[in-house]
């Protein structure tokens, strides 16, 4: 895993992100990880090609917020984006992640561990989710 930092955004990683949040905010919200020092996004490489990406925020000592994790369709169901997860709560030593979502990724979040909250109808037509796990890896 390594941070992305670079002014331009990685070619792969703005396909990446197209899967965690419409294609035309991927260069705002790419503009906030540079900008804001409590955001940081994270690029997953295997055989030297990104396949994954997760950002995430930094919401207050010990808890962080995932604000877009994406994979690959084709790299899908091989643990990346849990080990996504775990490499982030281990590198900023997060008791608490969290992550608001839709109906697409409620059940990846179930299977590495969160626990899933309805927060109904957010918009019109769309049921958002909060999820949120304890880690109890943390390390002191």
């Amino acid at each position: 895993m390594e941070e992305i930092t670079t002014e331009q955004l990685p070619l792969a990683i703005g396909r990446l992100l197209t899967y965690a949040t419409s294609e035309s905010k991927v260069d705002a919200e790419y503009e906030l990880y540079l900008q804001q020092e409590n955001r940081k996004l994270y690029g997953y490489k295997r055989n030297g090609k990104f396949i994954g990406c997760i950002g995430i925020e930094l919401t207050s000592l010990n808890k962080g917020e995932i604000k877009h994790i994406a994979v690959s369709p084709i790299e899908r169901e091989h643990g990346i984006g849990n080990d996504m997860i775990n490499f982030i709560c281990k590198k900023h030593s997060f008791s608490v992640i969290s992550a608001e979502t839709d109906q697409d990724a409620v059940n990846f979040y179930k299977r590495v561990g969160f626990t899933v909250i309805s927060l109904g109808e957010k918009y019109p037509g769309v049921e958002r989710f909060w999820c949120v796990c304890l880690r109890k890896d943390k390390e002191h």
